[in-house]
């Protein structure tokens, strides 16, 4: 929608091609900076990011395929204080899995 190329983000976000497709395809779980990069490279909040549903930009409702894409999505629709008890707990997995990263290299 951002009339922007696979190969413009995946470089901007210091990712290989075939790495950022992954992301795409939701073939890897994503960090949160991750996500904050993705976020500031296409200009958007966060939580329109998360939120995003193609099936509000397309009439694609009835498509098998695009649906197969997009099947994640609904696990990670959020408002309110729902949206922030989600974004709290993201962030404190990742706090929990930089801590190990840490203790690793020592």
């Amino acid at each position: 929608m951002k009339n922007l190329t696979r190969e413009f983000v995946a470089s901007k976000i210091g990712l290989s091609l075939s790495g950022y497709s992954k992301i795409e395809r939701g073939e890897v779980d994503l960090t949160i900076s991750r996500i904050v990069d993705i976020a500031r490279v296409l200009q958007v909040d966060i939580e329109k990011l998360l939120n995003f549903d193609v099936s509000q930009i397309f009439n694609i409702s009835n498509n098998k395929l695009v649906q197969g894409i997009g099947a994640k999505a609904d696990t990670i629709h959020f408002t309110g204080d729902e949206y922030k008890e989600k974004y709290i707990q993201l962030l404190e997995d990742e706090n929990k899995r930089l801590k190990e990263m840490l203790k690793l290299k020592k």
